[in-house]
């Protein structure tokens, strides 16, 4: 009887199983295999069915009808506007300017928008506006403050601290209480204007107004017809002289029509024609005298 032999088996890989092991641990061909094809089928799928202009249109229609019941939902919708902090007219126009029809999604809001459009407003400084809860637009808002009139060529208007224009105003006699300040862009210098009126307290009572000269200077216009002319440059210092030469002589008390301080290292006194007659007189007198 013949011995059966027996086959060894050979451990080493077949050529073929050999290149796919190589071809595995290669990055690129893993990452291929891993995602590259699952992202082909994904896609090639997601091409297929939005090839077809009838699903695509179900498909729109599906998402608008998705998110309107989702934006239409009783927690997500506004029922009124409060606004906080501001007159009624202001109110009114904030009201007239973003025109809102309630109820109204939230999302269908353009809080930005809006709150630039608010802020476009003349007396509104800063605004800014939240939803609440329990369907509440809160709009806060901080108005102007107004602090100075400008009398311009034809109209009156208030203006705040820094010059910004607040409203109109029809009467002088309805805001006795602010200062007055007058001529071409007066308003482009209202902190300086701010800045001689706080000085100028001692004799506000008899202060009229500040009027801008050729856009660079101010004259103070005092009751009497008195002017003080004040220079382009550190015209407060120029006022705190002549208030203090005040003090002591009672300056503004005697019979002047101006003291011009344009030049400050030559200030001239213009006195009224009724005291420069009685000056002359008084020369008159004493050059007969002398004689």
């Amino acid at each position: 009887m013949q011995p059966i032999k027996s086959t060894r088996h050979d451990p080493a890989p077949s050529r073929i199983a050999y290149r796919i092991q190589r071809l595995w641990l290669t990055p690129v061909f893993r990452s291929v295999l891993r995602a590259g094809i699952p992202a082909a089928i994904v896609l090639g799928s997601g091409g297929w069915y939005l090839s077809d202009e009838t699903r695509v249109e179900n498909l729109r229609l599906s998402l608008t009808e998705m998110r309107s019941s989702v934006e239409q939902r009783p927690e997500f919708m506004v029922n009124l506007m409060r606004i906080e902090n501001v007159s009624d007219e202001v109110a009114e126009d904030i009201r007239e300017i973003t025109a809102i029809d309630f109820p109204i999604s939230s999302f269908d809001l353009d809080l930005k928008e809006m709150r630039t459009s608010i802020q476009e407003l003349d007396a509104v400084d800063r605004a800014d506006l939240v939803v609440r809860a329990g369907g509440v637009l809160e709009v806060e808002v901080i108005e102007r403050v107004p602090a100075i009139i400008w009398r311009g060529r034809d109209t009156l208007e208030l203006l705040d601290e820094g010059g910004h224009r607040v409203s109109a105003l029809e009467r002088r006699t309805a805001r006795a209480d602010l200062p007055l300040i007058a001529g071409e862009r007066a308003h482009a210098a209202v902190p300086e204007a701010m800045a001689i009126f706080a000085v100028l307290k001692p004799v506000g009572e008899r202060v009229r107004g500040l009027l801008r000269v050729g856009e660079r200077r101010w004259d103070v216009v005092l009751d009497r017809n008195q002017r003080i002319m004040l220079p382009e440059t550190d015209p407060v210092r120029a006022v705190e002289r002549v208030l203090a030469l005040n003090e002591i002589n009672e300056l503004l008390s005697r019979d002047l029509v101006a003291i011009d301080l344009r030049n400050q290292q030559r200030p001239i006194i213009r006195l009224t024609p009724e005291a420069v007659d009685a000056l002359n007189a008084i020369k008159t007198v004493e050059d007969g005298d002398d004689a």
